[in-house]
């Protein structure tokens, strides 16, 4: 019997994903639960399971293709055994996969149906815990922790993102497939323009000529780009970017996909295209204000060494960016507005009783922001196995979906990078996100006289419809005090 196998929900209603790589080849025999592939989405890489145990007959797409969720990916020939059951996964199951997936099937077989057909139809969703094996026994929980090398935090933070965080988790972004017409869509194509952006600048709506027009009279547009836009659709946009175009040799501008000594053209997908959407649309929805303060940080310097040659902390490396965790935590209970989300569409202010507090990491597939749920709830040692941790994932590009999703504050370390200060960029649904700059060793003013100190300086940037500034200035005093004098962490609450 033949069994195809179309691409599942990776979670969070992401339309599509691209085939990194696949583990098996036709002919080749797998196992139920097997991993046949690797996939990327617009927030993490997945490994896909074998639904079927049989023979792969054929593989629907090759490595680097994009392909749309329900769309053929795999076809087994199951000669004479049955397939997997689609049974839904326990919820102690789920919470372990982090995926976030649901369980579901193609179309409903007639009540008459040979049994052999209704398994044939069904689809189960395996992303993160696979299909349900027969004995329906569940794997053993993977023991956490126990003699394995921990990271240090201040090297893992040198994943931190610059300037321009954003993450690419679901929350108030356009995750599923811009609505608009296929004229609006054609235009688009012709104009170069990409209707993700678009839409990102539109949440809700549905995109218009008028909008793509506009979007593509903001953006320069290449010769080639202009001059097929004047020719298939007409506009007057187009053709006053033609107009201004200066002439450029042939040579100079290869085809999409090519690359020459002059320039090289890079496909936009995944990571960096859902930062770029979740940029566009944080920077047209919410007013952005920024403050900075920059301060003697001393004290936590020698606080950490102290630290360092405690016995009871062996194995566990705490640096600045784990005190910097903790002072937000405890700042942000005396600052509630930092720590709420401006709720458009229910015209409310949602404040969260809880810090789901995200660190910015630049991986090599480009910007993501994990988050340490309940970081408030952790004392400084959890804290930083938490950052080390969700770095060392991050880096290895193995971070699951649900790992980026429901931050309530972010912050992002410039510093690792030698930058003194900037001005982050909100993450979508946060009201706040701080960077943490250089530590340098400065002569600064300490008790009357001139003296070499461990300065850095702290940058937060606010929607200032949630927060005022007041409000901002007195969130970052409460930060910086702490790490004037950790012992202050004692007083607040």
């Amino acid at each position: 019997m033949i069994a195809e196998f179309l691409l599942p929900d990776l979670g969070e209603g992401l339309p599509e994903a691209e085939i990194v790589q696949w583990h098996v080849a036709e002919g080749d025999t797998v196992t139920l639960n097997q991993t046949i592939a690797e996939v990327e989405t617009a927030k993490a890489i997945v490994e896909i399971p074998s639904p079927y145990a049989g023979t792969v007959q054929g593989l629907h797409a090759a490595a680097g293709d994009v392909v749309e969720v329900g769309s053929p990916l795999v076809s087994f020939d199951l000669g004479g055994t049955d397939a997997a059951s689609p049974a839904a996964p326990s919820a102690e199951a789920t919470r372990e996969a982090g995926a976030g997936a649901v369980v579901e099937t193609v179309a409903e077989a007639p009540l008459d149906a040979p049994a052999d057909d209704i398994a044939a139809r069904a689809t189960p969703n395996l992303v993160g815990y696979g299909a349900a094996p027969a004995s329906g026994n569940r794997p053993k929980r993977r023991a956490r922790g126990g003699g394995t090398a921990m990271i240090d935090s201040d090297h893992a933070v040198r994943e931190a993102a610059p300037h321009d965080v954003v993450k690419t988790g679901p929350i108030d972004l356009p995750l599923e497939r811009p609505r608009s017409t296929p004229p609006v869509r054609k235009l688009a194509k012709d104009l170069g323009v990409d209707l993700v952006l678009v839409a990102a600048a539109h949440p809700g709506e549905t995109i218009t000529r008028g909008h793509v027009e506009e979007f593509a009279a903001r953006t320069p547009a290449m010769p080639e780009v202009a001059a097929s836009a004047t020719a298939h659709a007409g506009d007057t946009v187009a053709r006053a970017n033609v107009a201004a175009s200066a002439p450029v040799p042939p040579s100079t501008v290869p085809s999409a996909g090519r690359s020459d000594d002059r320039m090289t053209r890079t496909p936009i997908r995944g990571v960096r295209k859902h930062t770029a959407a979740a940029m566009v649309q944080s920077a047209f929805t919410a007013p952005h204000a920024t403050t900075f303060l920059t301060l003697d940080v001393t004290a936590t310097t020698e606080l950490l060494a102290s630290l360092k040659t405690d016995r009871a902390l062996d194995g566990h490396r705490i640096g600045v960016l784990a005190i910097v965790a903790k002072a937000v935590c405890l700042a942000l209970g005396r600052t509630p507005a930092l720590n709420a989300k401006w709720d458009e569409a229910a015209g409310e202010i949602v404040e969260h009783h809880y810090v789901n507090l995200g660190i910015a990491a630049a991986t090599d597939r480009g910007l993501v922001v994990p988050v340490i749920p309940d970081a408030d709830r952790l004392d400084l040692v959890d804290l930083a196995d938490a950052i080390a941790e969700l770095a060392a994932t991050a880096r290895a590009g193995r971070t699951a979906p649900a790992a980026m999703t429901g931050g309530t504050f972010s912050i992002t370390n410039v510093g690792v990078f030698g930058v003194d200060a900037g001005t982050p960029i909100l993450n979508a649904g946060e009201a706040g996100i701080l960077a943490v700059g250089a530590l340098r060793r400065t002569p600064w003013e300490h008790h009357g006289e001139i003296a070499l100190r461990d300065v850095l300086t702290l940058s937060l940037s606010f929607d200032h419809r949630l927060v005022d500034g007041a409000e901002a200035a007195r969130f970052l005093t409460d930060v910086a005090d702490v790490l004037r004098e950790p012992g202050r962490a004692m007083l607040l609450r």
